[in-house]
């Protein structure tokens, strides 16, 4: 086995003393910084927000405005119409039966739900860095 070693590095030198070697072209590291600036920015994620910052602010002076006219005129409206469709809707329920494990189903999922969402879009946030 040392034999053969020994042929092999012998080999393998007379190989490395006949090939010499390559230099790269002058301007071969500004070619290579070009093609990873180019990769950089097409990985670049803008953030763009779902509701635009003008859109908030249109929505919040629409809010306050409302809040000010209905403050303004004090008038106090009749809640007949309430009354109506709580008496006309009061009754489609009335026959439905709940067992007490859907009940808490139905109040537990929404709950566990608000808690996942920032958990799991704080995770991809790291993850992804966005």
């Amino acid at each position: 086995m040392k034999e053969s070693d020994k042929n092999i590095e012998n080999l393998i030198e007379k190989m490395m003393s006949e090939e010499t070697l390559q230099s790269p072209s002058i301007d071969f590291t500004s070619k290579i910084m070009a093609q990873v600036s180019i990769i950089e920015e097409k990985k670049l994620k803008v953030y763009k927000p779902l509701i635009s910052k003008q859109t908030w602010f249109i929505i919040i002076a629409v809010l306050i405005a409302f809040s000010i006219y209905v403050i303004a005129t004090g008038n106090d409206y009749d809640l007949k119409i309430n009354d109506l469709y709580i008496k006309e809707y009061s009754n489609i329920f009335s026959g439905l039966h709940v067992s007490e494990y859907t009940l808490y189903a139905i109040l537990i999922v929404p709950v566990m739900m608000l808690i996942q969402i920032p958990l799991l879009k704080n995770y991809y946030a790291k993850k992804y860095q966005l």
